[in-house]
């Protein structure tokens, strides 16, 4: 069913009409609710002409222009068990000319599910998408409803960085002959880049850039056009990393947490040929979405990085090196924040889970 959904631009008590107003660090920020009454919101692509796409976990799509929400169709059918469904959408950088997104979402694979990468072009009047194609599908081996990943980057080449969860078997992170646990890099048509790590090592998917991750939920490149990730742990242990070609991130035989039980996890926080974090968390925060900022609106945020917070209900801004969190943004807003992106003008758009909505950011 088609569904509109009118604008709401609220004051801290819910009333209609000027922006909240939140105290950072630096200044105050406006913060305006651009949609509203979304049903498991996951990711927000924001579309050249100031309009913008909107997932729901549920599998659907919807389209909001001018404060009203529309349905579209020709979405894949995803698997909705658990934590999956119909996840992140990146709009291409020369959307412009080819009118494409990319989606990810969690496929059905027989009597499991995997996370899949589809790419499809959206209709004139941005009420269907057509030519929708699997580019990239992760091999079978899921049959749980956790820990899909499933962030898709566009990196400075045109190929596509996609992350994929262990799916709730820990040991298969360290295992390259399946995609759980990994970053995949491939090209936009789904070959796979000869220039990519493991291409032509047997035993190996080729389309592996990165591996020995839990959980990765957050995504984003820096000026550099470096790519960069946030994690969920275990209890504890929650990461940030900057990705590189063939690395091995340590999980499960490293880890700055522990199982939920108590019990300590592999052999420790340090083993020689991992990875160590960025930065990391403990206790969690349960970190999604991850956006490197540009300094356009904010110069004194340039390269800065936002992470959303599930548990706690603020959004995440680090700096510095080492790497460490400088401060919590923090209001009724922020109640579950999924997702974190730019708009093109440079303001901040988040996702509130718990608010249903979806937020612009821009200086007070």
């Amino acid at each position: 069913m088609i569904r509109f959904i009118t604008i709401l631009i609220l004051v801290c008590v819910g009333r209609m009409g000027s922006a909240d107003t939140l105290q950072t660090a630096s200044r105050p920020v406006q913060v305006i609710q651009m949609v509203g009454g979304l049903d498991t919101p996951w990711a927000v692509g924001i579309l050249p002409d100031g309009s913008f796409l909107v997932t729901e976990r549920d599998g659907e799509l919807l389209h909001v222009r001018n404060g009203k929400s529309e349905r579209v169709s020709g979405a894949p059918k995803v698997a909705t068990s658990g934590q999956g469904g119909l996840l992140d959408i990146t709009v291409a950088r020369d959307f412009v000319r080819s009118r494409e997104v990319f989606l990810t979402f969690s496929k059905p694979q027989g009597s499991g599910a995997g996370t899949a990468l589809a790419v499809a072009r959206l209709s004139e009047n941005g009420k269907r998408l057509t030519n929708l194609r699997v580019i990239f599908e992760a091999a079978p081996g899921g049959s749980g409803g956790r820990h899909f990943g499933s962030r898709v980057a566009e990196a400075r080449d045109g190929t596509l960085f996609v992350t994929i969860g262990d799916r709730g078997d820990g040991p298969s992170a360290q295992d390259r002959s399946n995609h759980m646990g990994s970053v995949i890099r491939i090209a936009r048509n789904g070959s796979v880049p000869p220039d990519n790590p493991f291409v032509g090592q047997p035993g190996i998917r080729p389309e592996i850039w990165s591996y020995g991750h839990r959980n990765p939920q957050g995504a984003g490149l820096d000026a550099r056009g470096r790519l960069w990730a946030s994690e969920h742990g275990a209890k504890g242990g929650d990461e940030v990393n900057r990705i590189r070609e063939g690395a091995n991130f340590g999980w499960p035989v490293i880890s700055y947490g522990t199982h939920y039980s108590g019990q300590k996890i592999g052999e420790g926080t340090t083993k020689a040929g991992m990875e160590q974090p960025e930065l990391y968390w403990d206790p969690s925060i349960a970190p999604s979405g991850l956006l490197v900022y540009s300094g356009k609106l904010w110069p004194q945020w340039r390269g800065d990085i936002f992470v959303g917070s599930l548990k706690f209900d603020y959004i995440a801004r680090l700096a510095g090196s080492p790497l460490r969190e400088v401060e919590q943004i923090k209001g009724w807003e922020t109640e579950r924040v999924r997702d974190i992106v730019e708009a093109p003008d440079g303001s901040i758009w988040f996702i509130s889970v718990g608010q249903g909505a979806v937020y612009r950011m821009t200086p007070g």
